[in-house]
């Protein structure tokens, strides 16, 4: 699409106005070659300023590849605002933590105020096993679902030789105060919810807001995980949203309504047939915490959103002609990403 751009190629020409880079596409807890696919991550730049969703494998890379500052040592991550977190699967939060510790050396100890985390919060029951009769025991018991805050606080103990040698001997400022995290509270949720296949429908509540952005959020339907978010980033340019890992929801569809912009998972039914024919745990859950090609058109027309961006792509392999189907049923502009393609709200 000649109105899209890629990051990597076009640094220096991108639009000033409010826009995603998709820095990652790659969807599941997969290597993808070096070169090719990233993890899932994505960037909303408003402002200047960039607020990141999900932080899967490589994405700390790929943002510095797509800052316009990446030649300033110090100014690369200075504009980081905040990160979310869409829910704690490994893929979505593999390069959380050297996303700080790294960008602590590139600029993030410039940052004007804390960066804002939020994400989803401790989870009281343990996970439901599929086969009931062969349940290992929890690991960790005495925290077996840790949240956001669990995880930054546990993440940053395991790197403490590291962490006190650059702030005592190199000088660095102190790491964690260079964030200000906090786990999501669902109103209304109880602890039914957590072994809920839907979602309550809801209406969507506010996470964070400043005078850039309005980051309101909703519970989708990732089941097992929960809870699982969708995002969605209200701006002066118009309105961005991003699914997370969902099945069908009705509550992603009332977060979406209207928006410039939906960004949404996208899974090969097809492929899981043929990969995981063997797997039925893992095959099933695919099928149900996930959308696939043939519902996606329909989710987005019902949204009335402007733009239909597919990411987190399950394969993400060759050959992407596999989820064009995913526009049937959709009257808007239509876009299967790559990694640093850059978004504008509006095309120009």
């Amino acid at each position: 699409m000649p109105w899209l751009k890629n990051a990597r190629q076009d640094q220096g020409k991108r639009p000033t106005a409010t826009h995603v880079i998709t820095l990652g596409v790659g969807g599941g807890p997969s290597w993808y070659e070096e070169g090719e696919l990233a993890g899932i991550g994505t960037a909303i730049v408003v402002g200047g300023h960039t607020y990141l969703v999900d932080v899967g494998d490589r994405v700390p890379e790929q943002y510095k590849r797509a800052n316009p500052n990446r030649h300033d040592a110090y100014a690369e991550f200075s504009t980081l605002a905040g990160v979310f977190l869409t829910h704690l699967h490994s893929d979505h939060i593999i390069d959380y933590f050297k996303l700080f510790n790294y960008g602590w050396w590139v600029g993030l100890s410039q940052v004007s105020e804390p960066v804002v985390v939020r994400g989803p919060g401790r989870r009281e029951t343990v996970t439901r096993p599929h086969d009931p009769t062969q349940a290992p025991e929890p690991f960790n018991p005495e925290n077996p679902m840790p949240g956001t805050v669990d995880l930054t606080e546990s993440v940053f103990a395991a790197y403490a030789t590291d962490i006190n040698d650059r702030q005592r001997d190199n000088g660095f400022p102190e790491l964690r105060a260079l964030l200000d995290v906090q786990d999501i509270v669902i109103p209304g949720a109880t602890v039914e919810w957590e072994s809920m296949k839907t979602m309550p429908t809801m209406d969507p509540f506010t996470v964070h807001e400043d005078d850039r952005v309005k980051v309101t959020a909703i519970a989708v339907n990732h089941f097992p995980i929960y809870p699982a978010f969708a995002y969605r980033f209200d701006t002066d340019d118009g309105s961005i949203v991003i699914s997370g890992d969902t099945g069908p929801s009705p509550n992603l569809i009332t977060l979406a309504k209207g928006a410039d912009v939906l960004l949404h998972e996208v899974i090969d039914n097809a492929w899981i047939d043929t990969v995981y024919k063997d797997r039925e745990g893992v095959a099933q859950h695919l099928r149900e915490a996930h959308t696939s090609t043939s519902l996606l058109g329909g989710i987005a027309e019902e949204a009335g959103v402007n733009t239909l961006v597919l990411h987190h792509l399950v394969p993400a392999n060759p050959p992407l002609e596999r989820f064009l189907t995913a526009r049937n049923g959709f009257s808007g502009n239509f876009h299967i990403a790559a990694d640093l393609d850059v978004i504008p709200l509006r095309r120009p």
